[in-house]
């Protein structure tokens, strides 16, 4: 029987929640995820626990904050003047927006609050902080 192993193509069905019973994301018959174990397309963690598995087995893996998106890290927040956006663009909390950091460099934010004199920009992902649990379906190993 052929198991997984590192550099093995596989593909997967899964429901990943978080600990309140939410689904975050899902992959299931017409959507299968495929990707190379090792490979760093999924999370380190998740392919570690991979290792071993069998055609058509199903596990449930659990992934603490740190295997999965990291920490909320307050350093990832930023306090920008309201002054800083044209008047007429509207901001919304919620909204996502590529911020300019310069030496070319690029980050997706996210405004987590706002009045009519700051705007606080959040760089963590949404998932930061967050365990997650993987009910995971192993459909093909490649």
């Amino acid at each position: 029987m052929q198991r997984v192993q590192n550099g093995d193509r596989v593909t997967v069905h899964y429901i990943g929640t978080l600990d309140n019973g939410r689904i975050f994301d899902q992959r299931e018959d017409d959507q299968p995820l495929s990707f190379t174990i090792g490979a760093g397309e999924v999370f380190s963690a998740l392919e570690q626990e991979m290792i071993g598995m069998a055609i058509g087995e199903v596990k449930n893996i659990h992934l603490s904050a740190d295997h999965a998106y990291g920490l909320r890290l307050d350093e990832n927040l930023l306090t920008v003047s309201r002054k800083l956006f044209p008047a007429e663009r509207e901001l919304r909390i919620g909204q996502k927006m590529v911020i300019e950091l310069g030496g070319n460099e690029q980050r997706v934010m996210r405004i987590r609050r706002l009045d009519e004199h700051d705007v606080l920009l959040d760089g963590n992902h949404d998932l930061a902080g967050c365990e997650l649990t993987f009910a995971l379906q192993l459909v093909s190993i490649e």
